[in-house]
Order: C-alpha cells, then structure tokens, then sequence
C-alpha cells in the first residue's frame, strides 16, 4: 500500500500511509482508538476505498473495490465484531458463503453438510482444535473462536489474514493458545496482520510492530533490532507528540 489518503468529511483519517507485509510475516499493527487502523484494514478489506493511494500485490497494481476483489487476492479478514455467527454451527461458520453443493434427483442442489462436517473436522484437527464441528459456535470459548477463525482462512488457502483484537478479553492460556493457532498460519506461508491494543502480547509472536498515530504510520521497526521496551518509549513520544519523525528499521 502506497501513499494511502482517506478523508471522511473534513477529517483526515489516513495521511500518506505506507505499509507492506511479506509472505509468511507477522505483523503487529497497533495504535490508540482513531489512530486509522481499521480504516487502513477496511480498504486493504474492500469495505472502504481510498481516496487516494495505489496498493501492489507481488508487484503488480492491483484494485481492491470489494470484499470479493480482496479474497480473490487471498485477504481474508476477521473484524472482532462479526468473525463469527454465534447460532452457525462451527462448520458452518468455516463454510459461510462458500458452502459446497450436491444435486438431489437431478433437479436440485442442496449444501452437502456431510462434505462440510468431514472436512472441518480435517481442518480443526491440524491445529489441534477438539472441537465438534456440529456444536454451535456461541458456545465456544474466545480461543477456540479464534482458532476456528484461522481454521477457516487454512481452509481456503489465504495469503493474507487480518485479526482485530484476537485476544482481546482472554485469559493468558488463551492467549497462548491462539499465538500457537498464529504461528501454524507463518509455517504455512500465510502472511498476518495482527491488530491490537496491548504491545504485549503481540511483541512476542510479531516479526514486525507499525504504529499509527492520528492517521499516520510513526513506527515500522523489525522487532530483532528493537527491545519491547525500546518501542514502549517511542510509542509514548508519538503519543504525547515529542516525536514528530516516522521511525522506520528496514529489512
């Protein structure tokens, strides 16, 4: 993503925003509320588009005007308010949308549940997830969600997943436990963007920390030439305008 402006009304929610992730990478990108994080995920999404700014996918421009432009491009994205449908069953929900059929008397076509279950329970089962896929997703604990989630993008071969908040509200084993789920998508090449409040607990699993600050990136910095402490001090200068340059460490 290059130069990427974005205007709502007279405010400037995105200012000359650069920002690129690598094949197998993670990630953390972090930033106070109204910082422009989920406006900046939104486009890359296809729920919004930019006012101005080009985005490049292996080198080639690419344009992303929808939801559908972004999965076809292999972005999947799990906005923390609607990853999942509570009253779907687990199956269901790895499915949605992309639901396989079967013809029933040479007339009709029906979704084939078997085909759904069997394979979800393939795809629960390489990240070690003892889930039923038939059980209802509202009854699951916020990690097994999350690894249902990234199940889910697994499944259909994403090369690039968005999580908002993956660990918001759990406790410190989930935590754990979804950093594990996060870690199978790096070895499977798949790229991430871990959206977060806390530093903390995307400073161990992240390749990488970009910070927002009112619309613009302050902060790229490959996390093996920085120590957690380190960024903590940049992040309170930003916030607390001390810092007005972007700092950047580049492969």
């Amino acid at each position: 993503m290059r130069k990427i402006n974005k205007w709502f009304g007279s405010v400037h929610a995105l200012i000359d925003v650069d920002f690129k992730i690598y094949e197998g990478e993670i990630v953390g990108l972090v930033g106070d509320n109204g910082a422009g994080k989920s406006t900046l995920i939104k486009i890359l999404s296809g729920v919004l588009k930019a006012d101005e700014g080009e985005i490049y996918y292996k080198g080639q421009k690419v344009e992303i005007n929808s939801v559908k432009d972004s999965r076809k491009l292999g972005i999947e994205t799990a906005f923390q308010e609607q990853a999942l449908i509570d009253y779907l069953s687990v199956g269901e929900n790895i499915f949605a949308t992309r639901e396989p059929v079967k013809s029933l008397l040479k007339f009709f076509r029906i979704i084939d549940y078997k085909r759904i279950f069997e394979d979800t329970k393939q795809e629960l089962k390489k990240l070690g997830l003892n889930i039923a896929p038939m059980k209802e997703a509202g009854f699951c604990s916020g990690g097994e969600k999350q690894g249902i989630i990234i199940a889910r993008n697994m499944r259909f071969r994403s090369k690039l997943v968005i999580l908002d908040e993956p660990t918001r509200a759990l406790s410190i084993a989930g935590v754990i436990t979804v950093h594990e789920y996060i870690k199978q998508l790096k070895k499977e090449g798949i790229a991430c963007i871990y959206i977060t409040h806390d530093l903390h607990h995307v400073y161990p699993i992240a390749d990488r920390i970009v910070m927002l600050n009112r619309g613009r990136k302050v902060l790229d910095v490959d996390k093996s030439k920085v120590t957690l402490e380190q960024i903590e001090k940049m992040i309170l200068r930003f916030a607390f305008g001390e810092e007005k340059e972007t700092f950047t460490s580049r492969r």
